[in-house]
């Protein structure tokens, strides 16, 4: 394996000539989260180039060419080169836990919670991803190429449906993480401004509080404070530090509501 990495130019431009060969299954079978990351090892002379079982031998040959090093044979320790399959879920054993939707790397299976799930075909990479996660065993495989198998089981435009509905999943679970994150501050900051609610709220989270509750301040406004360590029932402390919360006077609340609604 080479161990001088290439300029940084070069190396990008290696790395989208080696991404753009691979059958973008996401198996994560080379050893790498994605194909993307794969690439990325081989243009940095980090990864062979036989580590692909889903693009067979031709494919170690397309990446041969593409970055200049011998073709290798498939790596055995990757996995075998075979036909494609596509995965069938049986709909009588289904239970709709939707595991399996959470694993498909380009969101080729549809359902939802307790409710029978199904694959849409086209979309399916035949990661195998899937299979391990299914805690019923309703998962098959259906062979769809017959006696084709690496690189003559995939078409360039299949490949390329792969990666699109890879990159939009990753795109999606970014945005919802973000509007999760974004409802769970907005919340906090709804109970926030009552601190009787903020108390109840941060407890029933784990949040661990310094004996004495809710009490006034020596400014006459009512106050707490959190515990400078957490415990077993209640985990979340100030990390060393005793936090005091206030219960912000109502022109303050006030304010802080106008801005949100401007």
């Amino acid at each position: 394996m080479p161990s001088s990495s290439p300029a940084p130019a070069r190396e990008q431009a290696l790395f989208l000539a080696l991404h753009a060969a691979l059958p973008q299954t996401q198996c994560t079978r080379c050893g790498y989260p994605d194909c993307a990351a794969y690439a990325r090892a081989m243009a940095r002379g980090e990864a062979e180039i036989n580590q692909c079982p889903p693009g067979g031998q031709e494919g170690v040959a397309r990446l041969a060419r593409i970055s200049g090093r011998t073709e290798l044979p498939l790596s055995a320790a990757h996995g075998a080169e075979g036909p494609r399959h596509v995965a069938v879920i049986d709909e009588a054993w289904c239970i709709g836990c939707t595991l399996c939707i959470k694993a498909c790397p380009t969101d080729a299976i549809v359902g939802a919670n307790k409710r029978m799930h199904t694959v849409i075909a086209p979309w399916c990479t035949g990661c195998e991803l899937c299979l391990p996660v299914c805690p019923v065993d309703c998962i098959g495989l259906d062979n769809v190429t017959g006696a084709r198998t690496g690189w003559a089981a995939w078409s360039a435009p299949e490949a390329d449906t792969a990666r699109q509905r890879y990159e939009a999943r990753a795109q999606r679970l970014v945005r919802e993480a973000r509007e999760h994150e974004d409802r769970q501050i907005a919340k906090a900051e709804m109970q926030l401004a009552d601190l009787p609610k903020a108390v109840e709220w941060l407890g029933a989270n784990g949040v661990r509080f310094a004996p004495g509750g809710i009490r006034k301040g020596a400014a006459g406004f009512d106050i707490c404070f959190l515990h400078p360590k957490g415990n077993e029932e209640f985990p979340i402390g100030g990390e060393g530090v005793l936090i005091e919360l206030v219960q912000a006077p109502p022109e303050v609340v006030s304010a802080f509501e106008k801005l949100a609604s401007a």
